[in-house]
């Protein structure tokens, strides 16, 4: 396997504008033979598919949900970065890159990056267009709210619901095309195989959710948008569903699979409660404008009310420590900072883990209506949950597992190691390096779907021949549906007494301790001894009931963990032989006296993309060298 990147040449400025001229283009009169397999449908799914069903390509979306606007896209609360400098406050595209690639510790690919940024503009423009409500100012211009790991105001809302907006915009999109005849969506099906022939994607291999039937659908290209796999550590931000096995049967058909120990900690998240919780609360970033994060200063004030704790004995912790970027800073930092004051006994709530998030101030200052205004639905959302009114009291807040940066590795034209198999979305590495700054998940997304994707994989179409395009009745169409089959079977025959859910929730336990926060040698050691029992006890004593022929939502369940189970493996692995500590990736081993990630960019100024090798073999690691122009490597300071 080799790690080509096909940035081309030229001035970073005009590369992807080049690049576009340069491609090969599809004729509208041949568009409509050529058919795409677009898996996921949330925005980058959505919006490529959309997009491809409007240029003229026969378009297939499958999605597991019961609807594409169930995506886990919609949850998304704070907002949207777009380089507009609509405040005149000094942004430009060249400063959203800049800070993007800063904002990942300088482990991203900088023409990507760039692209990106610059692509942001037009994602503004297209959401506004398709009807989107971004929160306006009072004479109707569009506002903006600023973000973490930035000094400027660039953050485009609707109120704290942005995911769900963006995504219903790019929804009608899709149902249009459906309506029109060029898109057919496939809901309830999961795809479970990635169908390759001659070393090209040309299918997938699906499970219809509700009957049970195992079927094949074959095209000239696949795009996989299926999200992260922030659920390997059980309890997350993410939705229930959320899942890797679609990357990870592409991983194991020979995708390489880039960075997976990049895992990103959001810190603010409505603290764990119990064992009973399977799943976390994200309160949006967006909070952080105006809260202020703090703490006690002397561990006895613990245990005290909030309001029982005077001025002067409360440490602003991030405001002290990071005066030009105070509660703002970026998340890996905040998210540490918070765990380490915990961690020294200074913790508030149920077992001490949690941190205050208090708008006193912002609602003195600007009044409750105005706080009300900006982030009503988010206080109503926390005081449900905690039955706590935030505007009385402080959040209680504490970091938990929400994005994850590595993900399929991709080139430029974001395709994968499998030539015609394009990844787009949360399920690729390639934007965020080893941490994602806040806003910046919706505008990959899109920009993916929207304004990259359509274009690159023109480039690819063009040089096949739908003629040639794979029958039902090619051996290695049967072999992948056999498979699909085979392992079902396998998961229905063991007969164990455990169920799914248990297993996932001990390897949650495992990744949490050993490869979450903090990662240490000796813990990353132990956590792949710890897997390795876990899987052989899961494959000796699971226990699944019913058929693979109906309903069965173990099943599926039992085949997501075994995926989690395999990926924990990869993900300890790469966290191991990743001496460096650099954004969401933190070795105890390798810090700075002050505490901050120590990076080593002698050794590690790479993209490390695994491939699979086989049942039981050391997977074989590949390096991308990662080289800096524009933004040249520094000490990333928040100070």
């Amino acid at each position: 396997m080799e790690l080509k990147s096909n940035v081309p040449a030229g001035a970073i400025e005009t590369l992807w504008e080049q690049h576009r001229f340069n491609m090969k283009l599809v004729n509208p009169a041949n568009k409509r033979k050529y058919k795409v397999i677009v898996v996921g449908s949330g925005l980058a799914g959505a919006a490529a598919a959309a997009t491809m069903g409007e240029l003229g390509y026969q378009v297939e979306c499958y999605c597991y949900q019961d609807s594409p606007r169930r995506a886990h896209s919609i949850a998304a609360q704070g907002g949207i970065n777009a380089a507009k400098n609509y405040r005149g406050d000094g942004d430009s595209i060249y400063r959203l890159f800049y800070d993007t690639v800063k904002g990942g510790d300088f482990r991203s690919r900088e023409a990507n990056v760039y692209r990106l940024a610059e692509n942001s503009v037009k994602i503004i423009d297209q959401a506004v267009a398709q009807g989107v409500p971004f929160a306006r100012e009072y004479g109707g211009l569009l506002d903006n709210r600023s973000f973490g790991g930035a000094q400027v105001s660039r953050t485009f809302y609707a109120k704290g619901q942005t995911g769900q907006q963006l995504l219903l915009g790019a929804y009608q999109a899709l149902e249009r095309q459906i309506g029109l005849g060029t898109v057919a969506m496939h809901t309830r099906h999961e795809m479970l195989e990635l169908i390759v022939v001659d070393g090209h994607a040309k299918g997938i291999v699906v499970r219809d959710m509700v009957s049970g039937k195992v079927e094949s659908h074959l095209g000239d290209a696949v795009v996989l948008a299926t999200g992260g796999y922030g659920n390997v550590f059980y309890l997350s931000t993410n939705a229930k569903g959320c899942n890797v096995t679609a990357n990870w049967r592409a991983y194991k058909k020979g995708a390489a699979f880039a960075n997976p120990c990049y895992t990103q900690i959001h810190p603010t998240c409505i603290p764990v409660t119990g064992d009973h919780q399977s799943k976390l609360t994200l309160m949006s970033e967006s909070l952080r404008n105006d809260g202020r994060v703090w703490a006690p200063k002397r561990k006895e004030d613990c245990g005290k009310k909030p309001g029982e704790i005077k001025e002067e004995d409360r440490d602003y912790f991030l405001e002290r420590k990071y005066p030009s970027f105070g509660n703002l800073v970026p998340r890996d930092v905040a998210s540490r900072n918070a765990k380490e004051v915990c961690d020294e006994g200074r913790g508030v709530g149920p077992g001490g883990r949690g941190v205050y998030l208090d708008f006193a101030d912002a609602i003195k200052r600007l009044g409750k209506h105005k706080v009300e205004e900006k982030y009503g639905n988010l206080f109503e959302m926390y005081e449900r949950i905690t039955d706590e009114n935030p505007y009385e009291v402080p959040m209680r807040i504490y970091p938990a597992v929400h994005y994850t940066m590595g993900g399929l590795w991709v080139d430029y034209n974001l395709q994968s190691t499998i030539p015609g198999l394009f990844v787009g979305g949360e399920a690729n590495f390639s934007d965020h390096g080893a941490n994602r700054l806040g806003a910046s998940a919706l505008m990959q997304g899109l920009s993916d779907g929207y304004f990259i994707i359509p274009y690159t994989i023109g480039n690819y179409l063009a040089g096949q021949s739908p003629a040639k395009r794979p029958t039902a009745d090619h051996a290695e169409v049967k072999a992948a549906e056999a498979a699909v089959k085979a392992r079902n079977e396998r998961l229905l025959s063991i007969g164990g007494k455990e169920t799914p859910t248990h297993f996932h929730r001990e390897l949650g336990k495992i990744m949490w301790e050993y490869c979450g926060m903090a990662r240490n040698e000796e813990g990353l050691k132990k956590a792949i001894g710890l897997i390795g029992e876990l899987k052989k006890e899961f494959w000796s004593n699971l226990r699944v009931p019913g058929t693979g022929e109906e309903l069965n939502q173990s099943l599926e369940m039992a085949g997501r963990v075994a995926d989690f189970i395999e990926l924990g493996e990869l993900m300890c692995l790469d966290a191991l032989e990743r001496r460096e500590s650099c954004g969401g990736h933190f070795r105890e081993e390798f810090q700075t006296p002050e505490g901050e990630a120590l990076r080593d960019d002698s050794q590690f100024c790479n993209a490390a993309a695994w491939e699979y090798k086989g049942e039981g073999v050391k997977p074989e690691k590949h390096l991308e060298p990662l080289e800096f122009e524009h933004v040249h490597l520094a000490t990333r300071s928040y100070k």
